[in-house]
């Protein structure tokens, strides 16, 4: 995806597959744009994705305005997850084999927040959710990741995971079309480049 007046524009319609799209041009080495360039950053793009609400945010940057080391951590841990993720889901895009590195990786803080993991009565049906405290300062990662779970154990759903084919765009998404034809992260930004682009081609 390009540079685009909503820096937190979600095309992954999956929050797993957005929380991988928070860099622009991602395969591009000379456009490549970081979106979380703080801790503050992170927050403000939990709060767009529904992860939690304003509120919530306001007291997360107030704990973390007292504990700027440890905000920091949680940013880098963020990152990481974030690009083992991405590592993850790309390689399923291609139907290919993840690196086995990345699954230790990613098992490692399913195995460190699933620690909070607690079963949840919703009206007549149980499900399981991750226990979220307003003063942790990773409380935005755990639904991040149950999100990364949920897609990675599903029977079916895991075809429709792919990559946007606009070059250097990168970014993933969760195909919901019927006929699981959808080609671009958003036909208005990559969809649009490449029709011109064909346009062009074809005039030459």
């Amino acid at each position: 995806m390009s540079e685009t007046t909503n820096p937190y524009m979600m095309v992954g319609e999956r929050l797993c597959m957005d929380f991988t799209n928070t860099v622009s041009w991602r395969e591009s080495t000379e456009k490549r744009r970081e979106w979380f360039t703080s801790y503050a950053k992170l927050v403000d793009w939990s709060v767009h994705a529904g992860v939690f609400r304003v509120q919530q945010a306001q007291d997360l940057l107030s704990e973390a305005e007292k504990n700027p080391s440890k905000a920091e951590k949680v940013l880098n841990q963020a990152i990481e997850l974030r690009e083992v993720m991405y590592r993850l889901f790309k390689s399923i895009s291609m139907k290919t084999s993840p690196n086995e590195q990345d699954l230790v990786r990613f098992n490692e803080s399913v195995s460190h927040f699933y620690q909070s993991l607690q079963v949840i009565q919703d009206a007549d049906q149980f499900t399981l959710k991750f226990k979220q405290t307003d003063k942790n300062l990773d409380t935005m990662l755990p639904p991040i990741l149950q999100s990364a779970v949920d897609l990675l154990i599903s029977k079916n759903e895991l075809e429709r995971v792919k990559q946007c084919e606009g070059d250097p765009c990168g970014w993933l998404f969760f195909d919901t079309s019927r006929n699981k034809s959808r080609r671009w992260c958003s036909m208005a930004d990559c969809g649009n480049r490449a029709k011109v682009r064909r346009f062009y081609e074809k005039g030459k």
